[in-house]
């Protein structure tokens, strides 16, 4: 039994930034940007799509679209027959730069079909995070966008899982987003099969160090957001980015690349950015951290 024409509901979902630095393909963080999408059962044979904001006019039309693929991936997992649906997304998040845009879609379509089959076809939380995970391919945003604040994600007998930390209040992200896109899979390609055992344990040092400096001691944050197992093997991709990283690490600042890039992420106290940092190709976004992650509201 699928849910009745008519049901709809109104789904807010947060970018994410991941890695952090050190925390490779495992730490993520909420920010306080989103995408509102509204779903609903349709009554009729096909799908609707109307989208405002970041991707109209570039991103599909139809069952192709990222968030009814989502959508229906989650019928499927419930066991449920897939209805058809109208989709509305209004985005602010932008795409293809670091910021988590895919997994902020990919969730938006599996929360709010999770919603309209609650009371036939229920998901627990594990469930919902896993099929996440498993669609988008990172659990690290799609695991902060689903619970906000601050996440640890790993794979665990084949299936995601991940916890939720509280980040220190005093945390003030900026986000520097670069006006030019990055393709992930193309910046991964770049990364190599091995790396020094030196460079790893350094990393993995960073990387539990980055998740105390992040909930309890940010003044550590400079140093636990080194890195060398991603970040350098990426700076070809994008040297304007790494330009501006190397500017504010010099500066005191605790600068990652956000993501797969190219936007940069600095991860201030005060929201504030060093004078005479070159800001040429980026549009400069202070943001809080968002605490809350995806919502739903039923219409």
């Amino acid at each position: 039994m699928s849910p009745p024409a008519g049901g709809a509901v109104r789904v807010r979902v947060p970018a994410t930034s991941a890695n952090l630095g050190p925390g490779f393909d495992t730490l993520g963080l909420a920010l306080g940007m989103w995408d509102d999408v509204e779903l609903a059962i349709g009554d009729g044979d096909g799908c609707t799509v109307d989208v405002e904001g970041e991707g109209a006019g570039r991103v599909p039309r139809d069952e192709r679209h990222l968030v009814l693929r989502a959508a229906h991936a989650t019928f499927d997992r419930a066991g449920a027959p897939r209805a058809s649906l109208r989709l509305r997304c209004r985005n602010l998040i932008p795409h293809s730069r670091g910021l988590g845009s895919s997994a902020a879609a990919a969730v938006a379509g599996i929360a709010g079909a999770r919603t309209l089959l609650a009371a036939t076809h229920p998901l627990d939380d594990d469930a919902v995070l896993d099929l996440a995970a498993g669609f988008d391919g990172h659990a690290d945003n799609v695991a902060a966008c689903l619970r906000g604040g601050l996440v640890v994600s790993w794979g665990h007998e084949g299936a995601w899982r991940a916890a939720r930390l509280t980040p220190h209040p005093a945390l003030r992200p900026v986000a520097l987003v670069a006006e030019r896109s990055s393709s992930t899979e193309a910046t991964r390609g770049l990364l190599p099969d091995r790396v020094p055992h030196a460079d790893a344990a350094f990393t993995a040092a960073r990387a539990a160090l980055l998740v105390h400096a992040l909930t309890s001691e940010p003044e550590l944050l400079l140093e636990a957001t080194e890195d060398r197992l991603h970040q350098p093997y990426r700076r070809p991709a994008y040297p304007e980015t790494a330009a501006v990283v190397d500017h504010l690490r010099a500066e005191g600042v605790a600068a990652v690349v956000s993501g797969a890039g190219p936007t940069v992420l600095a991860l201030t106290l005060d929201g504030r950015l060093p004078d005479g940092l070159d800001t040429t190709g980026f549009t400069v976004r202070a943001l809080e951290v968002d605490t809350e992650g995806a919502r739903t509201e039923v219409l």
